[in-house]
């Protein structure tokens, strides 16, 4: 009876590093404009089984939710300040991860459009600068990774739209997220974008 136990037991191991090292794939279309997402996401295990699958409809809006959104917006522009204030002391290991995350992925398609904009000009400009040198990393180390982003200076903005289908070595990934996670700046940018 033991020796069935332990049979299995190591049967499901051996089945969870395999999947851990084909991975799963992931397919993720979306267009957002303000407070609408409309796209879907398809996450697949073993390239060909869904796992999980969600599709981001557009709703329609009343004037109560016209309402919030306006009220959304003014709290958008702090919070976008916020986060890029926590965000700049860990850059140098974001960049780090992003770039050993970059190797543990297939990507048959990477393609994203950033619309960024704050309500000072100056505060826009010296933004997009620092995500402008972000995307170039990121671009560089992949050669079907195409991230772009433009700035706008018609108030706070932050709208985005892209086509992605990649694939993820599990395996690979966990050592660099771990080193990535252990740092207490990268912490701290993780509660700010949750409680924001």
């Amino acid at each position: 009876m033991l020796n069935i136990l332990l049979m299995i037991i190591l049967i499901i191991i051996f089945f969870i590093i395999v999947l851990l090292y084909i991975g799963i794939k992931i397919a993720f279309i979306y267009d957002k404009k303000g407070s609408n997402l409309e796209g879907c996401l398809k996450i697949l295990i073993l390239k060909k089984i869904k796992v999980y699958s969600i599709a981001f409809p557009s709703a329609e809006k009343d004037e109560k939710g016209e309402k919030e959104e306006e009220k959304k917006d003014e709290k958008t522009s702090r919070d976008i300040r916020k986060i890029l204030e926590l965000a700049r002391p860990c850059l140098e290991d974001i960049k780090l991860f992003l770039k050993s995350f970059m190797k543990c992925i297939n990507v048959h398609t990477l393609k994203n459009h950033l619309i960024f904009g704050l309500d000072s000009y100056a505060d826009t400009a010296k933004y997009i600068g620092y995500i402008w040198g972000m995307l170039i990393v990121v671009n560089n180390s992949h050669k079907n990774a195409r991230f772009s982003a433009e700035p706008s200076f018609n108030g706070s903005v932050l709208d985005a739209h892209g086509i992605n289908e990649i694939e993820i070595n599990l395996l690979k990934v966990i050592p660099p997220a771990l080193k990535l996670i252990s740092k207490k700046e990268v912490r701290d940018l993780i509660r700010g974008v949750r409680n924001g």
